[in-house]
């Protein structure tokens, strides 16, 4: 048995399924499936009942878990105590959503970092759902969450539920961007039935597995008559629009140095008039640092020129 087991055990026994767990923990469900298994056959006890509704602690399932809660408390105590007594390295971690304007406070909060003083910066993109996960699970000091206005009371519970404090950075309405030389730019107005025939762009990860299938399907676009083809990246994204003039994606704000980079425009749509919220976040009881102030403040500063 090891500590790896142990946190596989009470990931499954919070989320109540294989799948849910393993997304969380970033594994294969069928490895988990076999971590579990290994780990009841090595203590001789069956730990959950499986069932078609999920995955239930039995009795003696309920007291593993109970101890594997008090020994990996103990454990992350331990790294705690270490990682606050190492003063040599600043460090600042975020996961946010694709957004460009975002990318671009990152890297102008780069290039201002005191260069003497040795840092660690971790920077990754992900939906909404891998973004609190990484909060919660992966220690990332902060992230941020992007979500419909119609799902804030869902996202609002979550955060409260799982101790986040949040604030608003922005509230915006999705906007397209394409290729200047695409026809779609040269329309006076452009509604949803335009789209027809042109190859949209989305990432393919972008919604959140935290809300029920039927609840995203529900609120989606209308669905173009055409290609779609699905990236992970943003620079794959630029890579694909500023090479076809037949494609188009949905974005935030996009700052116009990147416009002129990538030789792309932004136009708004007469037909999308949801509205979503860009949410900084961070555990409850996480100070923020000069670095994270640092970055803020970059942010802050490119939103106010894009979004208002």
């Amino acid at each position: 048995m090891n500590l790896l087991h142990m946190r596989y055990a009470v990931e499954v026994a919070e989320t109540k399924s294989i799948n849910k767990a393993a997304e969380a923990l970033l594994v294969g469900a069928p490895a988990l499936s076999r971590a579990i298994k290994e780990l009841e056959s090595n203590l001789g006890v069956t730990l959950f009942e499986r069932s078609a509704q999920g995955m239930f602690l039995t009795p003696n399932g309920e007291i593993f878990v109970s101890y594997a809660k008090n020994i990996l408390k103990k454990v992350d105590d331990v790294e705690d105590v270490f990682k606050k007594n190492s003063k040599s390295m600043a460090r600042f971690s975020i996961s946010v959503p694709r957004a460009s304007y975002i990318g671009e406070a990152f890297s102008r909060f780069v290039s201002k970092l005191d260069r003497t003083k040795e840092t660690e910066l971790v920077y990754i993109e992900a939906n909404a759902y891998r973004v609190v996960q990484s909060v919660l699970k992966e220690n990332y000091n902060l992230g941020i969450v992007r979500y419909a206005l119609k799902h804030e009371a869902y996202y609002k519970a979550l955060m409260h539920d799982k101790g986040l404090d949040g604030e608003v950075i922005t509230e915006f309405e999705y906007e397209l961007l394409m290729n200047k030389d695409c026809s779609l730019a040269k329309k006076d107005e452009i509604a949803f039935k335009d789209l027809n025939g042109y190859m949209e762009i989305s990432h393919a990860d972008s919604y959140s597995p935290s809300l029920p299938l039927a609840v995203v399907k529900k609120s989606e676009r209308p669905e173009p008559v055409g290609n779609k083809l699905y990236v992970f990246e943003r620079a794959s994204q630029f890579e694909v629009l500023s090479k076809d003039s037949n494609c188009y994606m949905w974005v935030s704000s996009v700052p116009q140095e990147l416009l002129d980079r990538w030789g792309l425009v932004q136009r708004k749509c007469v037909d999308e008039i949801r509205r979503y919220k860009d949410v900084l976040i961070h555990r409850e009881d996480y100070k923020l640092s000069a670095l994270d102030k640092n970055f803020i403040d970059e942010l802050i500063s490119i939103k106010r020129s894009l979004f208002e």
